[in-house]
């Protein structure tokens, strides 16, 4: 039997089942030729891995067990392996508690196709014949062309502005016929992880017919310069945009693709204003300092410290993010003193962050909200619930809500930044239709019509679709937050109006700091049961009540201390208790009325603060509640407010005492939209 594996419609192995072995070979995308057949092997698989992510070696091993599962029908099934499987429908077996779940597609209990999602893009395992019954039949009917070979052309070095040279992969398609000659548009990755790592994820946009250039940003890998992130790369995005477009092979037009960091420098690129970008393929981009990290509200963000690890030498070190000690290092003061004491050598860039204390010059040159000077970039705009640069979304959708019509468009799941690839977060169960096969999909249809001029739609489409939670549904809309939404006011009343905060026994924000996921879905209920907390529950829902925007809360403050943190978190109550963590928001308050300089509080005062929270949509089901807490520290995600002016980076701590206030002009509330 046949099997054919595909990526975003590309067909890259050919997998024959003989009796017990199973055999591949694969299309060399550089050749276009099949390279002969062999045995599958732990080689061949960690090929196929680097695409997809899974072991497809394990699913040849385990197939029989999977289709003796489908043909038992087991609502829900563990196989010998571990592995565990929910039936979604009569249409397939979903992969739960993994973090890349493989679908299994099955039709009179065989499995005909095997979906695997990922951040931006989808892997397809499927029999030979039965592609059509998967989602390669709409990449067949807009991609009927046979893909291009991938000719890679050499590294270069983008001369910047002030002398520094950044190296840069450029990968054409081959040309015949027709197309030998023609110019042709480009996609720019700019990564500060290594320009070789992984970059046959990006053969697929040479392979429809753009040139692929990968750039190491400044001070990473080949490139020479210092590596500050962020400050660099409006105007290093603006030069290597002008180096593409005066290239022999270049039609004058660029798109920019890519997540995380490699979003935050497509943003930077458009706030230069550069004329040759034409479109972006945003996927978890990166925010400014004081909204998104390493700042947000005014804090220092210890959740970062995992990635600040990995990019504490020139090349990428993942390993350095897994520790078992991160609770000590945590404690470390002052905090210029975590690297040298953790890893026996300083992060420079992590000191120069210490040294700006407010929102200055320094951090102004890293906001590309604040510095956007361009006009508008058709912008496809992907993220998640629970994607720790969330906020850098909200900024994005901030600044294009009034863009012209078919100027952008967003994707928001129910996903953490880690993307579009398990049913569960953390124990949480998200829905079983919680993950996209068309991500890639549509993001080829939104080159296709802005760089090619292509008439497919795709800028007809709803502006927004988006996921609700506990409806476990996709939605659409034509505003972000949806158009028929209600602004609706909650007062916050409850039990008690006052806790006492230790800096010394900070609450936990709920996180595997070796995971670096900052913004995930937790139960929150034990964490609730402290003193320091402050909690705010509706009576149970008669019916369903949706909310779908980000939370907006008014608080009004007293403090005995000078300076303090505040932490809101939206949650999600259950019938029998149990809290989950829907969305947050934090501030240091001090920096209530702008991040340039600090306003410290009086004892007796009452001070209003405002805290804009992450993105979510909910339903709350009858019988659940909603519930908003207060407390003034989340360890693993800030480091804990020493109370005193010197705020998070101080070896001198004191108790502070605070108050939320509940009565007359004192009100504190909360927005959402319902």
């Amino acid at each position: 039997m046949q099997w054919n594996f595909y990526l975003s419609g590309i067909l890259y192995g050919r997998f024959y089942e003989e009796e017990q072995e199973v055999f591949v070979s694969r299309r060399d995308a550089i050749s276009g030729r099949w390279l002969p057949r062999e045995p599958m092997s732990g080689e061949t698989d960690e090929y196929f891995v680097q695409l997809c992510k899974r072991s497809l070696w394990e699913f040849f091993r385990n197939k029989e067990e999977y289709e003796r599962m489908i043909e038992k029908g087991a609502e829900h099934e563990i196989t010998a392996s571990g592995e565990e499987f929910t039936k979604r429908r009569e249409e397939a077996y979903i992969q739960r508690n993994c973090k890349a779940a493989k679908d299994l597609f099955y039709e009179d209990g065989k499995i005909y196709a095997l979906l695997m999602s990922a951040r931006d893009y989808t892997a397809v395992l499927v029999r030979d014949g039965c592609e059509e019954k998967t989602v390669l039949s709409r990449w067949k009917e807009l991609y009927p062309e046979e893909p291009a070979n991938v000719n890679f052309l050499g590294t270069f070095f983008v001369n910047t502005r002030d002398g520094e040279k950044l190296a840069t992969d450029v990968y054409l398609p081959e040309k015949e016929g027709e197309r030998a000659g023609k110019k042709i548009p480009a996609v720019l990755v700019r990564t500060p992880y290594g320009k070789k790592k992984g970059v046959e994820i990006y053969y697929r946009f040479v392979q429809r017919g753009y040139a692929l250039v990968v750039q190491d940003t400044r001070g990473r890998e080949e490139s020479t310069g210092k590596w500050q992130p962020n400050y660099y790369e409006v105007e290093d995005g603006d030069d290597t945009l002008n180096w593409i477009a005066g290239q022999e092979w270049s039609d004058g037009q660029a798109a920019m693709t890519g997540g995380s960091y490699l979003g935050y420098v497509q943003w930077a690129a458009a706030a230069s204003g550069n004329p040759h970008l034409k479109a972006m393929l945003s996927n978890v981009c990166a925010g400014s300092a004081f909204v998104d990290l390493p700042r947000r509200g005014g804090c220092f963000t210890s959740g970062m410290l995992a990635w600040a690890f990995a990019m504490s030498e020139q090349t990428f070190a993942a390993d350095k993010m897994v520790r078992d000690d991160w609770d000590a290092v945590l404690d470390i003061r002052p905090l210029e003193d975590i690297p040298k004491k953790a890893l026996g050598k300083e992060i420079p860039f992590l000191t120069e962050w210490l040294a700006h204390k407010n929102m200055d010059e320094m951090w102004r040159r890293t906001s590309w909200k604040e510095r956007y000077a361009g006009g508008p970039v058709p912008a496809l705009i992907l993220s998640g619930w629970f994607d720790d640069n969330g906020m850098g979304t909200t900024e994005a959708l901030d600044l294009v809500k009034d863009w012209p019509e078919g100027t952008w468009k967003t994707i928001l799941g129910p996903w953490k930044h880690g993307g579009n690839t398990e049913y569960d977060l953390h124990g949480i169960y998200i829905g079983e239709d919680a993950l996209r096969y068309d991500v890639d999909l549509q993001s080829m249809m939104w080159l296709e019509h802005f760089l090619k001029g292509v008439d497919n739609g795709i800028e007809k489409t709803p502006k927004v679709e988006y996921y609700t939670l506990g409806e476990n549904k996709w939605k659409t809309a034509d505003a972000w937050p949806p158009e028929n939404g209600k602004v609706t006011r909650i007062d916050l009343k409850g039990e008690r109006d006052s806790y006492l905060y230790d800096p010394d026994n900070p609450a936990t924000h709920i996180i595997d700091m070796s995971e670096n996921e900052i913004e995930v879905p937790e139960d929150y209920t034990q964490e609730e049961k402290r003193e320091d907390f402050l909690l705010f529950t509706s009576e149970p829902f008669e019916k369903p009540v949706t909310v779908t925007g980000d939370i907006v809360a008014h608080l009004f403050v007293s403090c005995d201390c000078p300076d303090t943190d505040l932490v809101l978190r939206m949650t999600d109550v259950d019938e029998n208790g149990k809290s989950v963590k829907l969305a947050d928001g934090v501030i240091c308050v001090k920096y209530r009325n702008g991040f340039e300089e600090p306003q410290y509080m009086e004892p007796g005062k009452v001070y209003e603060v405002i805290i804009r929270t992450t993105k979510i949509s909910n339903m709350f089901l009858p019988g659940h509640r909603m519930r908003f807490t207060v407390t003034s520290s989340a360890k693993n995600f800030i480091f804990p407010n020493s109370n005193t002016k010197d705020g998070f980076n101080s070896e001198e701590r004191q108790k502070a005492a605070v108050t939320i206030h509940q009565d007359g002009a004192y009100q504190s509330y909360v927005e959402v939209v319902m």
